[in-house]
């Protein structure tokens, strides 16, 4: 591995540790920043999801005492008291998990057959409308969303993990569409980004596993994409708790905005030029 390759790894690491715990996609910043940097757009979508590795270790290590209790109730789970108070989230991981397999891996399979017919700068505009779609449901979920609930059920199982299913496209915010359909759904906003969060784990362990399995590691060497997952993984653990307050506080968007449009303007000048 080259000192360029290295240096490209730990910026990607640190990106995806800040990035994965704000709503503006990671995924879709990551896959642009990939874009520019000359790599294909099958191999930038692949890289990014590969890097979720990282910081689906953080989450396991933040709320290791959270996974614990859900995992703690598997002895006693019963289909008739599925979404009971005592064993309702492991319900939800499990069912989310399931759903955001069935509609995420067709929707990555359709979506790598799209971008291939698109050149750089055009898969970069398309990064940037779904940005904007993303704004714009965070902007929804926030005038509209006011509750108190605090235990998944059936539906919020089927809703936000189909949603998440969607997430495997870049400038959907996983953590944006999830936490902003708890919100819908009158979950309090602590609870939501919880949820959102625990989530988080099995898929992108999964998502992450996919990439390098299809893709055998993007198209990069081990040792990079290693490094890149490390130092994600580091930075993820050490921004979660920071970052997360920022969210509960912060209105993103208007950032999803920002980006979404940038992308736009970059992306079709790119495309232009090509």
């Amino acid at each position: 591995m080259s000192d360029q390759s290295a240096v490209i790894a730990v910026i990607l690491g640190i990106l995806q540790g800040i990035f994965e715990w704000l709503p503006i996609s990671s995924e879709g910043n990551i896959t642009i920043a990939l874009t520019a940097l000359g790599n294909s757009p099958e191999t930038a979508i692949a890289y990014a999801l590969f890097l979720h590795t990282g910081t689906a270790i953080s989450a396991m290590a933040y709320y290791r005492s959270e996974l614990r209790t859900v995992l703690s109730s598997a002895t006693s789970w019963r289909l008739s008291s599925a979404f009971d108070r005592s064993s309702a989230e492991l319900s939800y991981l499990v069912i989310a998990t399931v759903m955001t397999g069935l509609v995420g891996i067709p929707a990555k399979l359709l979506f790598e057959d799209a971008v291939g017919q698109l050149d750089g700068g055009l898969f970069v505009v398309l990064i940037g409308v779904l940005l904007l779609a993303t704004g714009l449901l965070q902007r929804v979920s926030g005038d509209l969303s006011m509750g108190d609930r605090e235990s998944p059920d059936l539906t919020d199982a089927i809703l936000v993990g189909g949603l998440q299913g969607f997430a495997v496209l870049p400038g959907i915010s996983r953590s944006g569409v999830t936490a902003s359909a708890l919100l819908f759904r009158s979950h309090d906003g602590p609870s939501a980004f919880r949820l959102s969060f625990l989530l988080s784990i099995p898929a992108a362990l999964g998502a992450g596993v996919l990439a390098a399995v299809e893709d055998g590691f993007a198209g990069i060497s081990i040792t990079q994409a290693l490094l890149a997952v490390a130092v994600s993984a580091i930075v993820g653990y050490l921004t979660i708790d920071a970052l997360m307050r920022i969210v509960e506080r912060v209105s993103f968007e208007k950032i999803c905005y920002g980006l979404g449009l940038l992308a736009i303007i970059g992306g079709g000048g790119l495309s232009l030029t090509l």
